[in-house]
């Protein structure tokens, strides 16, 4: 579906404050609201491609942005936190996978179609799996936070330990993208069938 410029803006300007309201909750949301940063990436990588080289780099910014913000509002040293090492920088390419995920998606989907539900499928975890062992592994072997010694069996358990809750997390935001994004293509429809101009004469 080709987007107008406007409603690029419109798209990214809707995901990017849905991330910056959720990524902030760290501080000042209630603990249950989650972060939906992953699925923002997948999703603008879906309803955004071909802007990728403004898009991405300005959700990157954001997200850094509001990282800086939340543990500079407690005052602590960006680089002095918990989360934030070395391993920081491979939140790029993490996040990015998202997006290649979602981009490929939109060039592969069939339209409303069930077929179209199974690629969705197989692109999110796809890209969500290279997320998650890029920003894990990274945090494990590259962080200051996790005790020494590191080893290969404490890794995998660690990352059993945050499978499931980051997946599911994911998940659950992609899902309501995906029922929003129905109900804009069929809205669109509706609007274009009742449209006189667009019958035939």
């Amino acid at each position: 579906m080709v987007k107008t410029l406007t409603q690029r803006l419109g798209i990214f300007l809707a995901l990017a404050l849905v991330m910056a309201v959720t990524r902030i909750h760290l501080s000042l949301l209630h603990h249950d609201v989650r972060d939906a940063s992953w699925a923002i990436f997948f999703l603008a990588g879906f309803w955004l491609r071909g802007a990728g080289r403004w898009a991405f780099p300005l959700l990157m910014a954001e997200a850094v942005l509001v990282d800086y913000l939340v543990i500079h509002g407690q005052g602590i040293d960006f680089w002095s936190h918990y989360c934030v090492s070395v391993a920081y920088w491979f939140l790029i390419p993490s996040y990015f996978s998202l997006w290649l995920g979602g981009s490929w998606l939109a060039k592969h989907q069939l339209g409303l179609r069930l077929p179209t539900l199974g690629l969705a499928v197989v692109a999110l975890l796809a890209s969500w799996a290279a997320c998650y062992l890029l920003s894990n592994g990274s945090f494990y072997w590259l962080g200051n936070s996790v005790p020494l010694p590191r080893s290969f069996a404490n890794w995998l358990a660690n990352l059993g330990d945050w499978y499931l809750p980051f997946l599911q997390t994911t998940a659950l935001y992609v899902g309501i993208g995906a029922v929003l994004h129905v109900l804009a293509v069929q809205l669109g429809r509706a609007v274009k069938e009742a449209d006189p101009s667009h019958l035939p004469r």
